[in-house]
């Protein structure tokens, strides 16, 4: 028995159709537009609306970025984005939210005007799970989306009374990722 200790721990087996954008994990490496990310969390988003967004988080040398995917209407929607402080929008948005409980129907970030598409309240899973019991962990938001005349999104997310947050991005496509190893 003692033994057994010593021996070295039997590896995780990975097999090719695990080797998918959809399916990975903390470790796992990737590349995108001639980057390579390691995948640093995974994260759920449940919506009161339906729905569910998992979201991975990827770090590479020139930052991190979160690579998220959700199914509507039976197809699969997959988007790059970067989150930022909200200050960093034209005007006092948050202030604007804080007193009117509503964004205004257009905000502009670095120049660019982006208008209101939808808002929805949220649930957010870190580590993508809750344990089933009604104490979960979620963290509940609201989210307002937004998008300019390029087909870039906006999110401003509101978590609690006052913090805000927002994220920018864009959509991509599944084949626009290579290059799927497991981590260490």
């Amino acid at each position: 028995m003692a033994f057994n200790f010593f021996k070295k721990k039997k590896e995780e087996e990975f097999h090719i159709d695990q080797l998918v954008l959809s399916k990975l994990k903390p470790g796992f490496v990737v590349d995108y537009d001639m980057q390579t990310y390691r995948v640093a969390a995974y994260n759920k988003y449940q919506w009161n609306e339906g729905g569910v967004t998992d979201e991975w988080e990827l770090e590479s040398a020139d930052g991190t970025w979160f690579l998220e995917h959700s199914q509507e209407d039976g197809e699969s929607e997959w988007s790059l984005c970067r989150k930022l402080p909200i200050a960093e929008l034209e005007g006092d948005v948050a202030k604007e939210i804080a007193r009117n409980e509503d964004p205004p129907e257009v905000v502009v970030f670095q120049g660019k005007q982006f208008t209101f598409e939808a808002d929805d309240i949220g649930k957010f899973f870190r580590g993508g799970s809750s344990d089933g019991d009604g104490n979960d962990g979620a963290l509940n938001f609201v989210a307002w989306d937004y998008e300019d005349d390029a087909g870039q999104f906006l999110t401003i997310e509101q978590w609690g009374e006052t913090k805000f947050d927002m994220q920018v991005g864009f959509k991509v496509e599944e084949y626009q990722f290579t290059n799927i190893l497991p981590g260490e």
